[in-house]
C-alpha cells in the first residue's frame, strides 16, 4: 500500500513539474505569436475552443469509462460557471499581460501564487494552521523558501556560466522586448492573473470534492470558458482579418497551447488539488522562474548565469521541505483515524 502511495506521489509530482515546463513553453510561444501580430484575443477564444474539442473527442472515445457517472447537481454545475468565469477572466489578464510585458516577468510574478493560496486555504479551511505542528511549520517554511530562490533568480544574476553564441542571442531574443511603458501596466495585469488563480484552485478543489471525475470536470470548465470568453474576444477583437490564422508561430501557439497549456495541465492540476491540495499544487508555480530560465537558454539563446543555478537549488530545497511537511500531516492525519477506529472497535 505503501509503496503505491509513493509511486502515485512520484508520478503527480512529476506530472506537475511538466506541467510547469508546458505553461512556460505556452508563454514564449505566445509571445512570440503575438510579437508577429496575432491578437491576444484571437489566441485564448482559439485556444479554448480547440481545448474543448479535443476534450469532447477523448470524452467520445472513453464514453464506456463516464457512462456510470453520478448527474451533476446544480452545487457543482454553479461551481463550474464560476470557475470557468474567473479562469477566462485570468487568462485574459495573464495573456493582456504578457503581450504588454514578457515570459519572465510572468514567471516572476507567480511567485506570489504560493503566498495568496496557502493564505486562501487557511480562510476556507483546506489547510490547518496547527502551530504547533512540525509540518504546518514546514509548509511555511518551504514556501519561503521557494519563493525566496525565485527571487533570488529574479533579483540576481550573477556571472554567466554558459553563454550561447552571439549571433543565435541576438536572432532569438528580440520578440520578448517590451516597451518600458506598458510594462508596468502588465506587471499590474499579471498580478491581478495570479490572485485569481488561487481563487480558483481553491474552487476547483471544492467542486472534485464533490465531483471525484477529473475529466469530466475539466471537459466542463472548457466547454463554460469557451462560452463566456467568446463574446469577450469577439467583442474585444472587432477586425475580422485578425480571426484568420497563418500556418506558422500563430497556429503552431495555439494548437500546443490547447493541447499541453488547457487540455494536459488542467487535468493535471486537477489531480494535484484532489489529491493533495491547492497548497501542494501551487508552490510549484516558482519552478516557472528556474524552468524559464533553462528553456531561454536552450530555445532563446539567452545565457546561463550562477543565480538561476543557486536559485533553482534552493526552490529545490524549499519543494522538498513542503512536501514533506504534506506528507508529515497526512501522516499524521493516517495515525489519529486509526486511533479513533481502534476506539470505535468493539
Amino acid at each position: 500500500m505503501e509503496r503505491s502511495n509513493s509511486y502515485k506521489d512520484g508520478l503527480l509530482f512529476t506530472a506537475m513539474v511538466v506541467a510547469e515546463c508546458t505553461n512556460v513553453g505556452v508563454n514564449i510561444l505566445f509571445k512570440l505569436a503575438t510579437n508577429k501580430g496575432m491578437s491576444y484575443f484571437v489566441f485564448i477564444f482559439y485556444s479554448s475552443a480547440t481545448a474543448t474539442l479535443v476534450l469532447l473527442l477523448f470524452a467520445f472515445i472513453f464514453r464506456s469509462n463516464t457512462a456510470s457517472l453520478p448527474l451533476l447537481k446544480f452545487p457543482v454545475i454553479s461551481r463550474l460557471c464560476l470557475l470557468s468565469l474567473i479562469g477566462s477572466l485570468l487568462r485574459i489578464l495573464g495573456y493582456t499581460g504578457i503581450a504588454y510585458s514578457s515570459p519572465t516577468l510572468a514567471s516572476m510574478i507567480s511567485n506570489l501564487t504560493p503566498g495568496f493560496t496557502f493564505t486562501l486555504a487557511i480562510i476556507f479551511r483546506m489547510e490547518k494552521l496547527a502551530l504547533r505542528s512540525l509540518g504546518t511549520w514546514a509548509k511555511i517554511i518551504g514556501t519561503v523558501v521557494s519563493v525566496s530562490g525565485a527571487m533570488l533568480v529574479v533579483l540576481y544574476k550573477g556571472p554567466t556560466i554558459i553563454s550561447p553564441s552571439s549571433t543565435a542571442s541576438q536572432s532569438l531574443q528580440w520578440p520578448l522586448q517590451s516597451t518600458q511603458s506598458k510594462w508596468v501596466m502588465g506587471g499590474l495585469l499579471l498580478l491581478m492573473e495570479n490572485l485569481l488563480i488561487s481563487v480558483w484552485y481553491i474552487i476547483q478543489t471544492q467542486i472534485i470534492k464533490l465531483y471525484p471525475a477529473e475529466f469530466v470536470v475539466t471537459l466542463l470548465y472548457c466547454v463554460f470558458a469557451t462560452i463566456i470568453s467568446a463574446p469577450i474576444c469577439f467583442m474585444g477583437e472587432s477586425n475580422l482579418s485578425a480571426w484568420r490564422l497563418k500556418p506558422d508561430i500563430e497556429l503552431a501557439s495555439i494548437v500546443y497551447s490547447a493541447f499541453f497549456g488547457l487540455t494536459f495541465s488542467t487535468v493535471v492540476h486537477t489531480f494535484g488539488l484532489r489529491m493533495k491540495g491547492p497548497v501542494y499544487t501551487a508552490i510549484f508555480k516558482p519552478l516557472s522562474v528556474a524552468i524559464a530560465a533553462i528553456m531561454s537558454f536552450i530555445f532563446l539563446g539567452e545565457s546561463l548565469r550562477l543565480g538561476s543555478v543557486i536559485g533553482g537549488v534552493i526552490i529545490c530545497v524549499g519543494f522538498y521541505v513542503v512536501i514533506w511537511g504534506k506528507a508529515n500531516d497526512e501522516e499524521g492525519g493516517n495515525k489519529d483515524s486509526s486511533k479513533v477506529s481502534l476506539l470505535e472497535s468493539p
